[in-house]
């Protein structure tokens, strides 16, 4: 046998890492990988974490800096330019009487006043409104001395996205405020015009504060807003009685309605909280249907002349906007168009139940469309309108100016032939004829003509005596038949006769309008409850024992509605007689006495005719605080510049909206 191989002699080896032109320091690179490394070896929810907290740390850290930065501006002593012209937030101290104070000193504290947010210069798109004049009447200051004059400025200036308003003078009692001179007709101007500068407001007299009568009217709109903003805040009407609201549109009509009669009432706090539901909770990106006459009137209205009286463009975007989503109402086959369109979908339709649409809503949306036009250099919204006045000018069917209440939207004809009423359906056909020609700058004949061929109508036709008063009312006209029934909605007549004489038409309107003042007052007087029923019917008759108004129990009713006062306001404007302003005081006395809700707000009644059982109906209308209480405060001021008659025309929901100076 061999002896065993002797073992492997053992080895060591030594391993060398040779780096071109480096040597080993324990340098930084090598650490960063170990760093990284270890970063990689870690899960995705432990790195997530730590960014998360990085990224904490250092907004922390920023905000503390923005902090410490404004601390110390604000103890380094004089104040910047830009600090001087900041918007102050409006503050809980609404003005008894609420009027604004005067221009103020530079010195004056800044608790004081509302001052200019600076703009840098932009390109201007829009025809602008009308330079707001800076006035308010003086107040006493804390130490007992005259208020000195303060600079007033457009409503506050909210942080949302959406606003971009434009540097405005404007005074808190905007009512007092002349349209634009040198306004050009729309369809004179190009389509997309430029925004010329803005001429200086006319000065004109100072309205001074509201007198005790206009104090009772603000009380009682206070009183209505405290229940709509308690309870049905952002939605379309309150139900006073249940403590809830309801829904129409769904787009707070009532906030909307009531924005111009704030701020003409001088409600500071309240019309900047209902600014800012506009500017951050209104939409019209709905899937919802509205009716174009209501809501062009209420809406489309309120927006423009808001607009108007605060020179805030904010309101003038909404109106665009909301005016683009009506157009699809006016496609159809004749350009009559469909009662209701949907302002999300842009689908537009008839009222289920038939394919017309009434006279009235159809010629009652002029004013609106053709001042968007004007304000936007959009001529699609005059046109659509007008382009409906020249059909209805054109028809056949009419009986010596007389219109029936119903048209065909797909025919383009009227329908229900023969029957003639001033009330529901067809009344603000006829005011609308006057306005029209009136914001046109009295120019367009055509309307004149119509107007004037109606009132004609009206005497031939519609005018009865009642007994034993021998009250002059409007009835109805049905198949040659006469029928002694007249709506409160009538009640518009003799404001907007004595507005056409008070614009040079015929003297003998006026005595017509005197005599149907007096009946609607007596249809209001007459009720125990001192309010007008929705319809009345005269007594034709000499019988004993028998007033002139007659109630059925279906009519009864009572709305709050604006038509009595809104007639009172121009028949006092334009006589000067105090008994209008006695009336319309009795009205606001009755209002308060039978339709206030103590939680707040007020609802319309069933039965006008019982002191003890008025029966509430749960609902106040928007055009309450829109119109009835807006015609109340007007009546009682006896400044006839306070909205002027000359300078402004009211749609028929209350909107005041200039007159258009002549080309």
């Amino acid at each position: 046998m061999y002896p065993p191989p002797p073992p492997a002699p053992h080895r060591d080896f030594i391993s060398v890492t040779l780096s071109l032109g480096e040597s080993y320091d324990n340098n930084k690179s090598r650490r960063r990988r170990s760093c990284w490394r270890k970063w990689k070896q870690l899960s995705r929810l432990q790195r997530n974490v730590i960014l998360f907290l990085v990224a904490f740390l250092v907004l922390c850290a920023f905000l503390s800096y923005t902090h410490l930065s404004n601390h110390w501006k604000a103890l380094g002593g004089s104040p910047t330019e830009g600090e001087r012209l900041r918007v102050e937030m409006p503050g809980p101290k609404p003005a008894n009487p609420p009027v604004l104070p005067a221009p103020q000193k530079a010195d004056t504290s800044p608790e004081d006043l509302l001052t200019m947010l600076p703009q840098k210069p932009r390109k201007h798109i829009r025809r602008g409104p009308p330079r707001l004049q800076i006035r308010a009447p003086d107040i006493d200051s804390k130490d007992g001395t005259q208020g000195e004059a303060k600079e007033q400025v457009a409503a506050p200036r909210d942080t949302h996205q959406e606003e971009t308003p434009q540097r405005t003078v404007i005074s808190w009692r905007g009512a007092v405020i002349e349209p634009e001179q040198g306004t050009e007709h729309p369809s004179r101007r190009a389509a997309a015009p430029t925004m010329p500068s803005l001429p200086a407001a006319r000065m004109q007299k100072d309205p001074g504060p509201p007198n005790a009568r206009q104090k009772g009217v603000i009380e009682a709109f206070l009183h209505a807003w405290k229940g709509y903003r308690k309870f049905s805040w952002g939605h379309d009407e309150l139900k006073p009685v249940s403590r809830s609201f309801s829904e129409w549109f769904g787009l707070g009509l009532t906030l909307i309605d009531a924005l111009d009669t704030m701020w003409i009432l001088g409600l500071k706090k309240e019309f900047e909280e209902a600014r800012k539901w506009v500017s951050m909770k209104l939409n019209f990106e709905k899937d919802v249907d509205v009716n174009l006459f209501e809501s062009t009137i209420r809406i489309l209205g309120g927006l423009l002349s808001t607009y108007h009286l605060s020179g805030d463009s904010l309101f003038l975007r909404k109106a665009e906007d909301f005016g683009n989503r009506l157009m699809p109402a006016f496609a159809t086959p004749s350009k009559i168009p469909y009662s209701d369109v949907n302002i999300g979908t842009g689908v537009a339709h008839p009222p289920r139940w038939t394919s017309d649409s009434t006279v009235a809503e159809v010629t009652s949306i002029q004013l609106e469309f053709r001042e968007l036009s004007r304000l936007t250099g959009i001529k699609k919204f005059q046109e659509a309108v007008e382009n409906v006045t020249r059909h209805i000018h054109s028809l056949s069917g009419k009986k010596d100016g007389l219109v029936p209440m119903f048209i065909n939207t797909h025919s383009g004809l009227f329908t229900h032939l023969g029957v003639f009423t001033l009330g529901a359906r067809a009344d603000s056909y006829y005011e609308y004829l006057l306005k029209q020609w009136i914001q046109g700058g009295k120019t367009e004949t055509q309307l004149l003509e119509d107007y004037l061929a109606a009132i004609e109508g009206i005497k031939a036709h519609l005018l009865r005596r009642s007994e034993p008063r021998k009250l002059i009312f409007v009835g109805e006209l049905a198949h040659g038949r006469f029928s002694a029934k007249m709506d409160h909605l009538v009640c518009f007549l003799p404001g907007t006769l004595a507005l056409g004489v008070h614009h040079g038409l015929p003297m003998e309107h006026m005595e017509l309008a005197l005599a149907l003042m007096e009946t609607c007052y007596q249809m209001n007087h007459q009720m125990e409850t001192g309010l007008s029923p929705e319809i009345a019917h005269f007594n034709t008759f000499s019988q004993p024992d028998l007033k002139d108004v007659i109630v059925k129990p279906a009519d009864r009713h009572n709305l709050l509605r604006p038509e009595t006062v809104e007639s009172l306001f121009y028949l006092y404007r334009l006589t000067g007689d105090h008994k209008y302003q006695d009336w319309g005081w009795e009205i606001l006395q009755s209002f308060n006495k039978y339709t206030r809700v103590r939680s707040g707000g007020y609802s319309s009644i069933n039965n006008v005719q019982s002191t003890h059982k008025p029966e509430p109906r749960d609902k106040m209308e928007s055009f309450f605080l829109g119109e009835t209480l807006k015609y109340l405060y007007l009546l009682f001021s006896d400044d006839p510049d306070l909205l002027s008659l000359d300078h402004y025309v009211f749609n028929t929901e209350a909107h005041p909206l200039p007159i258009w100076s002549p080309a």
